[in-house]
């Protein structure tokens, strides 16, 4: 029970920070600010954890000659990697963050989620197969849920600026690639380190394409490193982290149906805390979304019991 507390609270998390950002923005901070006070916190926390991580390790192993999972040094060769394969979580938090600057919070949220098919038409690409029954019932399901809770049915896509409609695509399409790097990156690596790595790419990425002047202008020392501490401890810090502790255990099936958690709390914070309007037809089809994460996994393990029930 605990794993699975560990990874709903961790996609919790991610549903906090479209709303700080838009608070951000009212604030009068830009972009470049937002994402690199966000990057940089996350940066000092990563490492600190990856550092006591390290310390520990180390005492383990002096006292033992066995270790569960050593948090040893890594190659340049590994190092680049793991940076490489951060940076699109960096493009994503761009393209993401810059969104909001044109679409309200609720359909922000609702395009980024595109990730959920894009990632099984890359996966069916990738292995040259087809997608099952189950994945095109998955993504009708997605597809319609999207289209209702994006308001789209109601108001048509005219009332919508195209400009943040095509960010929030791209910015799922960064994701998806975030996904399918960050997977396959020295999965042998532990944790601590490999997110610690993955956030320095990040932060390099974001400090060359916007030169991190509120470091020295003094805008770090107003609300900005407020906002950036609430967006590096909920963006870059604790989803990492509790996701490491429990998709190990419950596995990535379930793990993807506890990430759509991040829906709901987003869209709830957009109609309480930013008072946009969410009417029941979009939160029919944020419920719609779910449904649709969830039923890969759930007609999986349906098939299972019935399997087990025939062989008894």
């Amino acid at each position: 029970m605990k794993y699975i507390l560990s990874v709903l609270l961790g996609a919790m998390s991610y549903g906090i920070l479209s709303t700080i950002v838009v608070k951000a923005y009212g604030e009068g901070y830009g972009l470049g600010e937002v994402v690199g006070s966000q990057l940089l916190v996350g940066f000092l926390l990563s490492w600190s954890l990856a550092f006591y991580m390290r310390r520990r390790s180390s005492k383990r192993e002096s006292a033992s000659s066995r270790t569960s999972k050593p948090v040893g040094r890594l190659t340049w060769k590994q190092r680049f990697m793991l940076m490489a394969a951060g940076m699109p979580t960096a493009v994503t938090g761009l393209l993401y963050y810059h969104s909001l600057r044109y679409i309200p919070n609720s359909l922000a949220i609702i395009l980024l989620f595109q990730f959920t098919w894009m990632g099984v038409l890359l996966h069916a690409i990738s292995q040259r197969k087809r997608p099952n029954a189950i994945m095109l019932l998955t993504l009708a399901v997605l597809f319609g849920g999207t289209l209702l809770a994006a308001g789209i049915m109601e108001q048509g896509v005219s009332r919508f600026n195209i400009i943040g409609i095509v960010l929030g695509l791209l910015a799922a399409v960064s994701y998806t690639m975030f996904i399918l790097f960050s997977g396959k990156a020295v999965p042998s690596v532990h944790p601590a380190i490999r997110s610690s790595w993955m956030i320095t790419g990040g932060l390099i990425l974001v400090f060359i394409l916007f030169p991190p002047t509120f470091l020295l202008n003094g805008l770090l020392l107003g609300k900005l490193l407020l906002f950036g501490l609430l967006l590096g401890l909920f963006g870059a810090f604790i989803p990492p982290v509790l996701f490491a502790i429990g998709v190990p255990h419950i596995g990535e099936g379930m793990a993807g149906i506890l990430g759509a958690s991040e829906l709901p709390v987003a869209v709830l914070l957009s109609s309480s805390v930013l008072h946009e309007q969410v009417s029941f037809l979009q939160w029919a089809g944020v419920g719609l979304v779910l449904i649709g994460v969830a039923l890969p996994e759930l007609t999986k393990k349906s098939g299972i019991r019935m399997n087990h029930h025939a062989s008894m």
